[in-house]
């Protein structure tokens, strides 16, 4: 009798499907609904829409096939917080826990300056109006997406911060005071952030259960993935703060998926037919901001 494969890891439930295909049929169905989830939020009038995202995700080709002027901000560095890693019993590794990096940061929050500093945008690309040309709609910004400095006060119409793109700015309330900045009065943002939920999943696998019992009590948690980069995790309660001290009032919060990765797969390996079923199933569930899903989704708007 074959053997069983092993389930997949925690870290599969990135943003795409593993090397060896591991839940590729839950990542298609996560990114229809994604898809689906941005269609109903974008404005209904032709507006100016910024994209955090860079590109790595169809967000920004979506905002400019529905007719809206899109500027997609590629960030070179973002994400590329690799601290020494740790051992499974929390001790650093040739010194990591110097740089207050991996579970050991569990309740501090590091400084701007933390990881690689960001690329100089070259003078070209370094303003919108030089990310927009006449004949198109979609244009790429090379810069900085934590610190939108090419752009001025209320000059944006929407913004869309997908794929994580939060989670990967550790100072995560820099960002977002950016982009209230950079919202005209009424302007909304559409948001993705890695969940609570992930975060204690990925200490676990990783034998990090020494720092599971903080993470009641941490303000900030700040958790390893397997390849070293680092990402920053929240309740739901916790980002509907960071969003209002901000200056934005919170519209709603939910997980991006209810339906759980081996659901999904159970059924679309029987049925692969029943993708456009389990979008409609996804979309008609109950709003509501408890962190049940590995990640989560939420729109906010900047007071008229």
């Amino acid at each position: 009798m074959p053997a069983r494969p092993p389930e997949p890891s925690v870290a599969s439930l990135r943003d795409t499907p593993g090397d060896d295909g591991s839940l590729a049929l839950y990542w298609r169905f996560y990114w229809a609904v994604a898809a689906a989830q941005l269609a109903r939020w974008l404005p209904r009038r032709p507006s100016r829409v910024l994209d955090l995202a860079g590109g790595t995700v169809r967000s920004g080709a979506q905002a400019a096939a529905a007719g809206h002027r899109v500027i997609e901000v590629v960030d070179p560095h973002l994400g590329r917080h690799r601290p020494t890693a740790l051992a499974p019993d929390g001790k650093a590794g040739n010194g990591a826990a110097a740089n207050g990096a991996g579970p050991a940061a569990i309740g501090k929050v590091l400084p701007a300056g933390y990881g690689p500093p960001p690329a100089r945008p070259a003078a070209a690309s370094g303003t919108a109006d030089a990310a927009e040309t006449r004949g198109t709609n979609r244009r790429r910004v090379i810069a900085d997406s934590g610190s939108l400095r090419f752009l001025t006060d209320a000059s944006i119409d929407a913004v869309i911060a997908e794929n994580r793109v939060l989670s990967r700015h550790l100072v995560t309330e820099a960002a977002v005071a950016e982009i209230a900045r950079v919202l005209r009065p009424g302007g909304r943002v559409l948001l993705s952030v890695d969940s609570l939920t992930l975060g204690m999943a990925l200490l676990a696998e990783q034998n990090y259960w020494a720092h599971l019992s903080d993470v009641p009590s941490a303000e900030v948690l700040l958790v390893p993935w397997p390849d070293g980069t680092i990402t920053r995790c929240f309740w739901a309660d916790q980002l509907r703060e960071l969003l209002t001290e901000a200056g934005l009032e919170v519209e709603w919060i939910r997980p991006r998926t209810v339906l759980s990765p081996s659901t999904v797969e159970h059924v679309l390996t029987a049925s692969p037919r029943a993708l456009p079923r389990l979008v409609r199933t996804e979309l008609s569930a109950p709003m509501n901001d408890d962190s049940l899903g590995v990640h989560l989704l939420a729109s906010a708007r900047r007071p008229a």
